[in-house]
């Protein structure tokens, strides 16, 4: 089956507008009968309940943090992209959307992704009326700085808090709403299944994370933003408690799933420093404005770097990519990191590592200006490494960051199960096969505060579903299946922990379909992974009751739902030929060692349809048209 992406034909400069005036709106008194449930409260879930409540809807929000403000968006460090053009650099919304598109490896919709640069512009002034704290310049305007795959500055930022800053002021949008009695929050309450009736999405079932109860909660729509699964590789920079639990238990129900296989690799990490960690640190990508990339040119080397003459380092991005240098795209210099590592250059233990250095720039802007610009983040680096990147350069190493997969939506961030929306990194739309820097928070904002709010009222508009109540059969069939998932976590009293079985999945899905991908490695995961899950059934320990606070039975949940989804990410690479982005078949390379795409034969996107237990899932293709962009190899020279 061909999917369709319900895009308005026509120019693409007016595409959203036109759309906008086609759409069916719900009048103001109407509002009040509607019930719509959202799941997650980071920039996609916050903005998103904040907007409905403020037009008049009812809206339920769930959260398994115990405060919005703890949702990993908080996280982000960088910045947020926005086609201002405040530099009169030559930005535009054309130019933005130009990066994004080429960005990803040319495996995005280019209708989302042309609407996404022009919400960008409105972001912004909503942000900063919200009182977000943006750097300014010495005239007081907004500062921007440059990111990844972009030769302009349009990146708007909170020296290292953007994330943080930005989720506060959602949160305060938020809370208005909560406090007006428009939005029922639901703090430390963990989505289990999602309700479908007649075909459309009705409701959820949850369990208290304190009490353990579980519950039924009736919408007449849902909106997923629960962020995605970069934890199924066990260590990423994503926080312990992000999960794929949500969207996977609505892809069990009908939600197809998308490019799966596509995930993010961040050039920018502090090394993994032993065996004992449970996840890693992010460095901001905004570093690389003015940290230079550089490795021994002789292998093995392991003097001190202030030891080390300029004759003998390789600036390697900046030699290879002469146009882009540092700020190649995350997926360029994650690749480079890995290749000048495997052939003995690595530095620091192990030789996993490359030199961020910011010596050149100190001397250039001087101490003041670079700890002005980056203290939190230098500060953050010098707590966990005990080095001072005033005084030695920066360690950094690649690590599992962002996934461009997920749910599948069309153009109105619906799913294909009428009424379950999703937003945000839960969904595929806007990045293709690579995340430009910065365009996460944007995406977020952009589906939460300016689109969501009016194609969800399209489709209540048009829905003539009947009234449903908890008492409803579907409902009574999901807690029964949600509960006894729960008995059996508690039945199996094995010998191995949880996060045992998180941590083998992870290795088995990072050497395997990680930094790089080989049929051969893709087979042996593929053929590891039902041995584990097989294992986990039989052998896993989930200690205490299912009445009270339990993390072992939270943790055991999401790591059987890891080790399905790794399976299908798996699927999904294999099925894949060619290199793209973050996706980088080791059999599809130039001869210079770049992707290469194969777009006569893998100009789609890969919808994955869940068959049921022990099935082979079914993919259905959404046929990837460019009438605006010219495709070609992409380059950063």
């Amino acid at each position: 089956m061909e999917l369709k992406s319900n895009a308005p034909s026509g120019p693409l400069e007016t595409a959203w507008e036109r759309h906008r005036d086609e759409l069916k709106i719900v009048n103001a008194t109407n509002k009040r009968k509607y019930t719509v449930i959202v799941v997650g409260s980071g920039l996609a879930g916050a903005s998103a309940a904040a907007s409905l409540a403020e037009l008049g809807y009812n809206v339920e929000c769930y959260c398994f943090q115990d405060s919005p403000r703890r949702a990993h968006s908080i996280a982000a460090q960088g910045g947020i992209n926005a086609a201002k053009n405040y530099q009169n650099d030559g930005d535009s919304v054309y130019r933005l959307f130009y990066d994004t598109i080429k960005g990803g490896d040319f495996r995005s919709r280019e209708s989302n992704v042309y609407r996404l640069a022009q919400v960008s512009v409105n972001i912004i002034d909503q942000c900063v009326a919200q009182g977000v704290p943006f750097a300014r310049e010495y005239g007081g305007y907004l500062d921007n700085r440059s990111f990844g795959g972009a030769q302009v500055s349009r990146t708007f930022y909170a020296r290292g808090q953007t994330g943080q800053q930005l989720l506060l002021g959602a949160y305060s949008a938020l809370s208005r709403q909560i406090g007006l009695g428009n939005v029922k929050m639901f703090p430390r309450t963990e989505m289990l299944d999602l309700v479908v009736i007649d075909g459309r999405a009705r409701g959820i079932v949850t369990r208290d994370l304190v009490t353990g109860k579980i519950d039924c909660r009736v919408g007449d729509a849902v909106v997923l933003g629960t962020g995605g699964y970069g934890n199924v590789f066990y260590l990423s920079t994503n926080a312990k408690g992000c999960n794929t639990s949500a969207i996977w238990r609505a892809h069990k129900k009908g939600a197809y799933f998308a490019n799966p296989c596509y995930t993010q690799i961040h050039p920018t990490c502090i090394p993994v420093s032993g065996d004992h960690q449970s996840k890693l640190t992010l460095m901001s990508e905004s570093l690389r404005n003015d940290g230079r990339i550089w490795v021994p040119k002789k292998k093995g080397d392991d003097r001190s770097p202030d030891q080390i003459p300029e004759a003998d380092r390789d600036y390697y991005l900046e030699r290879k990519y002469p146009s882009y240098g540092n700020l190649v795209p995350r997926d360029v210099a994650s690749r480079n990191a890995k290749q000048v590592c495997d052939e003995g250059h690595g530095v620091g233990p192990g030789g996993l590592g490359v030199y961020l250095d910011f010596s050149d720039a100190v001397k250039r802007l001087g101490a003041a200006v670079i700890r002005e610009r980056y203290g939190n983040l230098f500060d953050m680096y010098n707590r966990i490494t005990g080095e001072d990147p005033n005084k030695v350069p920066m360690r950094i190493y690649p690590a599992i960051h962002y996934t461009m997969g997920g749910l599948w939506v069309d153009y109105n961030l619906m799913s294909n199960v009428p009424g379950l929306f999703v937003v945000g990194e839960a969904n595929f739309s806007d990045h293709g096969a690579n995340r430009l820097g910065a365009s996460a928070l944007m995406q977020g904002l952009a589906d939460g505060y300016f689109i969501l709010p009016y194609t969800i009222g399209d489709y209540l508009a048009k829905s003539k579903s009947a009234k449903v109540g908890a008492d409803h059969a579907a409902f009574q069939e999901s807690t029964k299946a949600v509960t006894e998932q729960i008995k059996r976590f508690l039945s199996i009293r094995g010998k191995r922990t949880v996060d045992s079985f998180h941590k083998e999945l992870g290795k088995i899905v990072w050497d395997d379909c990680g930094m790089a991908r080989t049929e051969k490695s893709l087979k042996h995961a593929l053929g590891r992974i039902p041995e584990l899950r097989a294992e986990f059934w039989k052998n896993v320990n989930v200690l205490g009751g299912n009445d009270e606070l339990n993390q072992s039975l939270e943790k055991a949940g999401r790591v059987a739902d890891f080790i399905d989804l790794a399976e299908l990410m798996c699927r999904d690479a294999l099925a894949r030929t060619e290199s793209c982005g973050g996706h980088f078949r080791e059999e599809s390379q130039t001869p210079d060692g770049e992707a290469l795409r194969d777009d006569k034969n893998f100009s789609y996107v890969a919808a994955w349809e869940y068959k049921g237990e022990n099935q082979a899932p079914l993919m259905h293709k959404e046929v990837l048209t460019f009438e605006n962009i010219h495709l070609a190899q992409r380059s950063y020279q």
